[in-house]
């Protein structure tokens, strides 16, 4: 008897008629429960080398999100005349976002900023750090980040990642405490939580601060708080890209209510609610048509949230035991994330040792854009050199410090996570259907069917 030929697509289609736990007749199982010689036989043609690709003219949600309810909340913002958060006292649409946003927090107050840098360089001028103090942070960031701190001449020390949740190592945060230390500024990196227990308690053995940069982390959950609830304070980012935007925009939570007072004082350039100047400050005010626009998402944030950690649940199903690529690793306690960014590590060992980027135009291709995220860490980019060479950081830090600072610039886990980074970015795309879902899981295998075709694709 002639034996007949079977290819992926038929063999996914006879199984999906008998197999109740799949969803729909061409999504793809988990590798593991693949007989791994149906990875061995013939697959459809790679979209790179002139196959069709696994789907066409792809269109995921838009994002930032506008409804009409928004518009005319701008609108009726716009003929009100005030637009500035001190035209309209108590009751304007600044101070009135700052109290729902602290409710759904859960935490006493929010102070709004222009933008998260602002509100990170906030909270630290508002903690009194400067000249001679450390504060220990990740190189795997925003230069918002780092701006903060060297906005106040501190001095940023950088500590290498957990190269499997791609936030800072705990471990390595503990070994660069030392007497000028006063702050550690964990960065919840895609959305997710870092591993803030360990971090807290390395705070409490030094007393120590934790400003929670929460900037790509709205609403996300650890240990049933909350993140910007859970250390001295939190910084969130309202850009455009962010899950709940305005354009520009940042806020400050927390439940230090005399914390919150100072960093008012300073965001409204040194002057305090009773009207007197009294300290150093920059004019880091929202305004109201930002609030206007944040008011109306929030109607829609929890919703969008719960889509987002729903979908990203289902690519993480399905990326079960394979190896190639490795979704961003949660920490124990992480209830839910924010999902700013779906992120997995890319292992070119598993694809034939092609180079990421050769992996990514095979998936664009095939109709599915994903990329790379940061390019370097900021521990090799020149700002570096820029404050050695500053006059302030001359004189507020010896050349033994300095040194040391340069010296410690070697942080090779986070190199490898720059140049293994794969990501889907999320605040659009994770608020699509499990069929957006399927169609990035089944590109995905559609490459690895044909890895040993990679190297042809120039």
């Amino acid at each position: 008897m002639k034996s007949k030929k079977v290819t992926r697509r038929s063999f996914l289609t006879t199984a999906a008629a008998g197999a109740a736990a799949i969803a729909s007749a061409n999504v793809v199982k988990p590798l593991e429960n693949i007989s791994s010689n149906i990875y061995e036989q013939r697959a459809d043609k790679l979209a790179a080398l002139g196959g069709e690709p696994v789907v066409k003219n792809k269109v995921w949600p838009k994002w930032p999100y506008v409804d009409e309810k928004i518009v005319e909340s701008v609108a009726k913002t716009v003929r009100s005349g005030k637009w500035n958060r001190i035209d309209d006292g108590v009751n304007g649409a600044v101070p009135t976002f700052e109290k729902k946003y602290a409710q759904m927090l859960g935490v006493k107050g929010c102070v709004t900023t222009g933008s998260g840098t602002q509100a990170l360089h906030t909270v630290v001028e508002a903690m009194g750090f400067g000249p001679g103090d450390e504060i220990i942070t990740t190189p795997y960031t925003d230069m918002g980040t780092i701006s903060a701190i060297i906005s106040a001449r501190a001095l940023p020390v950088m500590v290498d990642l957990d190269k499997e949740s791609f936030q800072l190592d705990p471990a390595e945060v503990a070994k660069k405490v030392n007497k000028n230390t006063v702050a550690i500024i964990p960065v919840h990196m895609m959305g997710q939580p870092c591993d803030l227990e360990s971090i807290m308690e390395i705070a409490k053995k030094h007393n120590l601060r934790v400003i929670e940069d929460a900037c790509q982390a709205h609403l996300a959950e650890y240990q049933g708080k909350k993140l910007g609830s859970i250390g001295d304070a939190g910084c969130f980012s309202f850009q455009t890209s962010k899950t709940i935007c305005c354009g520009e925009g940042g806020g400050i939570s927390s439940n230090d209510e005399k914390l919150l007072d100072d960093c008012y004082t300073v965001m409204n350039h040194g002057t305090n609610k009773q009207g007197r100047s009294v300290t150093i400050g920059p004019k880091y005010r929202m305004n109201q048509l930002e609030a206007s626009i944040l008011m109306e998402q929030l109607n829609h944030a929890q919703e969008q949230f719960e889509t987002r950690n729903r979908n990203a649940a289902y690519l993480t199903s399905k990326l079960k035991g394979f190896k190639g690529l490795v979704p961003q690793k949660l920490y124990k306690g992480t209830t839910k994330g924010s999902f700013y960014l779906y992120t997995m590590a890319y292992h070119k060992e598993h694809w034939n040792n092609v180079h990421r980027d050769v992996f990514l135009k095979a998936v664009a291709a095939e109709g599915i854009g994903l990329s790379p995220y940061i390019k370097n860490g900021l521990h090799r980019e020149p700002w570096t050199e820029n404050i050695l060479a500053r006059k302030e950081y001359k004189t507020m830090y010896s050349a033994q410090r300095l040194q040391q600072f340069k010296q410690d610039l070697y942080l090779p886990n986070c190199d490898w996570v720059c140049d293994n980074m794969v990501m889907l970015w999320a605040s659009g795309p994770l608020l699509g259907t499990q069929k957006d879902m399927d169609d990035v899981i089944n590109a995905i295998m559609k490459v690895y069917d044909n890895r040993d075709k990679l190297h042809l694709i120039s």
